[in-house]
């Protein structure tokens, strides 16, 4: 157990320097934007499309991964939905936006370092497919349904599009993906490009992070949405997509742990945008987003000492 929280605790580290930073005020606003820019638009997609081109496209893509992972995230998210929507009287942007908070993972970010270290290049695949189910799909979904408030309505397509088509991870992916299908090997020259840019993914990444999540707030209003929706995604996901993967589908150990793992991850940042734009509840979507990531440091690493023991 304490090797697999050394071995996560790196890439948490990052993040609580980046958030004592900004806590200390060494870092602008701006400042923070500008790595989340570069993190995000330029190192992630190096690091990516030089991890998917690498490696046969069989060994990277499996079909039955992806359905059983992006089903396990449906069935969570139209369970929330409910929930949300039934019992606690929600409306429907809130109840997609609490939804979406408790499917959609911080792939971008934590995924590459995390899999990386615990799986090595090999664990770029499943992480892509998950980005694609997430992302994709999850996000898409939820975004419309963040979109719902009459007000609300104009713009939700382009902003969309811009988070999923237009994403610079995903585009790496597809990009990837067709290199390595039709066995194009990138130059020399082209692959160190990758490497040294995206080696800079990670820290940049996490710091950013953990910049973001200093600016974050919970409180006693927030607090129990944030504790429930938080349960859900660190707990209850991880444990449905370990039930479809392992004995649904009965894929081999690495797809189950690797999906497990994946779906282990905090709510993803972005997803605050989106509630903040439709004001889509976001002080609680904010509270689910800073608790879920401040508990995987502890849960992340409980969670690979179950799947990997």
């Amino acid at each position: 157990m304490i090797g697999f929280f050394l071995l996560s605790l790196p890439v948490f580290g990052v993040i609580g320097v980046g958030w004592a930073a900004t806590r200390a005020h060494l870092l602008t606003s701006g400042a923070l934007d500008a790595l989340n820019v570069f993190s995000f638009r330029f190192a992630l997609p190096a690091l990516v499309l030089r991890l998917i081109a690498a490696q046969p496209l069989r060994q990277t893509f499996n079909p039955r991964f992806y359905a059983g992972y992006l089903t396990s995230g449906v069935i969570v998210f139209v369970l929330v939905l409910l929930a949300s929507r039934l019992v606690a009287a929600r409306t429907v942007a809130a109840a997609g936006a609490h939804a979406t908070t408790a499917t959609v993972s911080n792939l971008g970010f934590l995924g590459p370092p995390l899999m990386l270290a615990f799986f090595g290049e090999r664990g770029a695949g499943p992480l892509a497919m998950a980005i694609l189910a997430e992302i994709m799909v999850l996000l898409s979904l939820g975004g419309v349904l963040m979109g719902a408030n009459g007000n609300a309505r104009h713009g939700i397509v382009s902003l969309i599009l811009r988070g999923t088509v237009f994403n610079p991870v995903v585009a790496a992916i597809v990009l990837g993906a067709v290199l390595a299908g039709t066995d194009v090997a990138l130059p020399e020259a082209v692959t160190r490009f990758l490497a040294f840019l995206g080696g800079a993914a990670g820290p940049t990444a996490l710091f950013a992070l953990g910049g973001a999540l200093a600016l974050q707030r919970l409180d006693r209003n927030t607090a129990v949405a944030a504790c429930l929706i938080s349960l859900v995604k660190l707990f209850f996901y991880p444990l449905l997509t370990w039930l479809v993967l392992k004995y649904v589908l009965k894929l081999e150990p690495f797809w189950v742990q690797a999906g497990v793992l994946i779906a282990s991850l905090p709510s993803a940042g972005n997803i605050y945008v989106l509630a903040q734009r439709y004001e889509a509840d976001p002080p609680r979507v904010s509270a689910a987003i800073l608790l879920s990531t401040i508990a995987s440091v502890g849960t992340f690493p409980c969670a690979a000492w179950l799947v990997l023991h």
